[in-house]
Formats: structure tokens, sequence, C-alpha cells
């Protein structure tokens, strides 16, 4: 009988050590590329053959590169990216909200065709739209010029209308949690629609609201591909398409700038997610048990 509590602890002891080793060998594999990056960036070797993790003669030669030489502008990368991320976030939240409120709380014909329609075409991966944004923004841009191609505007609403499919089902499933009781009064009250919408139904959906505006700024702010095909001019380039020319030569890749860059390009992701990352868990959560 003496025996048994010292096997239970035994096991509980062996247990305890392999989640500290399977802890430890999840962090070493995330933060891996974060140490890589930043001994790249403080590497006065340029190339990736030389790297090395504990780099010799470090120095910030890098940095002084990136933000002082007149051919790249850096800077101005770095503010189109934070224009084009902002703007776009705030229309995808206008129309997002308007869109799910529509969805949640109207019947009308063909609503559930709809619904299924924006989560059908949500499926399709953007990267098989590529030509085909190109030639409908060009287009636009030919009769409408501040909306075509290598303008900031027309980079926006092709964000926006990306982002809203999957936004409108994750706001109206959250809207679904709101009580229609509170419709009605409204209505009893005489409030017309519009009303219970600002007055009544947004406050309400604050939680929700950040996280797909966070959702949306990380992933227009990251976004590569759309930006490198409609954005062509130098100045007009987000900082993760001007970032690109320092790696796109086939002799000529700094990979330090480079490093450099996507460091300094990663501090307003990294701000946003310490200073909401209570809201993006509780936004997340908190419509599973909204009664």
């Amino acid at each position: 009988m003496s025996n048994k509590p010292q096997s239970i602890k035994s096991s509980e002891r062996a247990g305890l050590i392999l989640r500290w080793l399977l802890a430890i060998v999840l962090v070493t594999f995330s933060i891996f590329p974060v140490l890589w990056i930043i001994s790249a960036a403080i590497n006065p070797v340029t190339d990736m053959a030389n790297q090395q993790l504990i780099p010799k003669n470090a120095d910030f030669s890098n940095f002084r590169e990136l933000t002082t030489n007149p051919v790249f502008p850096f800077f101005t990368w770095l503010k189109n990216s934070l224009k084009v991320s902002i703007l776009s976030t705030l229309l995808t939240l206008s129309l997002t909200t308007m869109a799910a409120f529509a969805f949640s709380r109207f019947r009308f014909r063909g609503r559930q065709g709809l619904l299924k329609a924006i989560l059908l075409i949500q499926s399709f991966p953007n990267l098989l739209a590529i030509v085909a944004l190109f030639s409908i923004v060009k287009q636009i841009g030919d009769v409408i010029p501040w909306l075509g191609l290598n303008t900031h505007a027309g980079l926006i609403l092709v964000y926006s209308g990306g982002a809203m499919g999957m936004n409108i089902w994750l706001m109206k499933g959250y809207m679904d949690t709101i009580p229609r009781d509170i419709d009605e009064s409204a209505h009893v009250d005489g409030a017309t629609d519009w009303q219970v919408f600002s007055k009544l139904i947004l406050p309400l959906l604050r939680p929700i609201l950040t996280v797909i505006g966070i959702l949306s700024f990380i992933g227009t702010y990251g976004e590569f591909i759309i930006a490198r095909t409609l954005l062509t001019k130098r100045e007009m380039q987000t900082a993760m398409v001007g970032l690109q020319i320092f790696t796109a030569g086939q002799y000529t890749q700094n990979w330090g700038v480079f490093a450099a860059g996507a460091l300094i390009a990663a501090v307003p992701i990294m701000a946003i997610y310490l200073i909401l990352q209570d809201q993006i868990v509780g936004g997340l959560t908190q419509g599973a048990v909204k009664g």
C-alpha cells in the first residue's frame, strides 16, 4: 500500500517533466525565426550563406542604410501601409456591421442564398482573382483615375471587398446572440431601424468590432500579392512590397537591410497585440456565452 502513493507521485513528476519539455520545444520552435531575423538585422554580413545566430562585429549599419538611403523611402512605405490598413479597416467595419445587421434582423427574399453565396465566394483564395482584380481596377481607373492602378484608394477598395465575406458571418453570429426584445421595445417606443442600430445594437458590438478591426488591420498590413500587383510606383508601395526590393535581385540581395526593415515594420503589429490582447480573447469568446 505504501508503494502506491510513490508510484502516483512518480507518474505526476514524469508528466510534469514531459509537459515542460514539450513547452520548451514549442517556445524554441516559435521564437527561433524571430531570433534569426534579429541576428540578420544586426549582422554586417548581408548574405544568408554566412549568417550566424550570434553574429561577430554586430552593429546597426543595416538600420542606418535602411533609414538614411534616399533611394529607399522606407518611412514612406511604412506610412502607406498604415494609411491603407487603417482606412480599409474602418471601411470594412462600417460595411460589415451594416450588412450583418440587415442579415440578422431583417427577413427578405434571397437572404439565405446571399449568405451562402458570400461564404462560398470566400472559400476561394485571393490568388485566383489576381488577374481579374488587376483588370477591374485598371478599367475603373480609366473612368475614375483616383480609383485605378497605383492608387491607395483602389487598393483599399479591393481589400474592403475581400474582407467582408467571413467578417459578415462573424458579425452576424455575434449579433444573433443579442436578444430581439431590445429591438421590439425600441420600435414600440417609436424608434426607427437606424436608431435601433446606432443607439442600441452598435454599443453592444464593441468586443466583436475590436476583434474584426484588429484582424482586418493585420491582414491588410502584411498583405503582399495584391499590393504588389496593383502598386508599381515605388513611392506608392507599402512596406511589405517595398522591402521585397532588397531580396529581389539575383546578385544584389541584402538580407540584413531586409531584416532590419521587417523588424521595424513589425512594431505596430506587436504594439496592437500587446495593448489589445484581452479584447481579442474576449471578443472571440464572449459571443458564445452571451445570453
